[in-house]
């Protein structure tokens, strides 16, 4: 039976399971109807950095400079990106009080990445002027780091990814691409395709389905 015009939703299913059940992510649930979606889950975070061993006020200096860097309205998007990327990568140099040594919080623990805490949302409702809806958001520690948009059979890949670059138009939801290093666009019967966050439509790569060994890893 061919599986043209199977709907969006099945696929969704399918990705969502991949993530929860082959790669052990968290199901953070449907957030479509959930207040202050954003990009930087402070009680996520929080929580994970506690328990890391960080204080309260080392905690909380670490998500103001978060927070700083992500939200820079001098900077372009890309700037405030790479500006996070760095802060992800290497940590956040905070000092508590005068005197004390500065240290470094550790957004990710890249030593041990089964520390982490690894989730999924699903139609994460993003509010503002324009209202948008991505299919999937991935977060590690509470902060987002990659969004999957998925067509039906019938749509073609190219509008997922129409529709992720427009959401990163300042009209729309700009802000919550700032933590963002992954944007995917996948459809049943063709695999995901990915590409560098607002590079202007153009497929870097695009994902293989799974071949013998591993069908599980197939979107459609």
């Amino acid at each position: 039976m061919s599986d043209i015009g199977k709907p969006e939703r099945a696929t969704q299913n399918r990705v969502i399971a991949l993530f929860r059940d082959e790669l052990h992510y968290r199901y953070l649930g449907d957030w479509i109807d959930r207040d202050g979606n954003s990009n930087i889950e402070e009680e996520i975070l929080t929580a994970y950095l506690t328990k890391g061993g960080y204080t309260s006020g080392q905690i909380s200096t670490a998500l103001y400079k978060l927070h700083t860097e992500a939200d820079n309205h001098n900077r372009s998007l890309y700037g405030n990106n790479q500006a996070v990327y760095n802060l992800l990568r290497y940590g956040v140099l905070v000092k508590t009080e005068a005197g004390k040594v500065t240290e470094t919080v550790h957004l990710i623990n890249w030593d041990q990445p089964e520390e982490n805490d690894f989730a999924i949302a699903e139609e994460v409702t993003l509010r503002g002027n324009h209202e948008r809806r991505p299919d999937l958001v991935l977060y590690v520690n509470g902060i987002a780091i990659g969004i999957l948009e998925l067509k039906n059979s019938r749509i073609s890949i190219g509008d997922g990814i129409r529709q992720c670059l427009s959401n990163q138009q300042p009209e729309f939801n700009q802000r919550f691409f700032s933590t963002v290093q992954f944007v995917f666009a996948g459809k049943r019967l063709r695999g995901p395709a990915i590409w560098h966050r607002g590079n202007a439509g153009e497929v870097l790569l695009e994902v293989e389905r799974g071949r013998a060994g591993r069908q599980s890893f197939q979107i459609g």
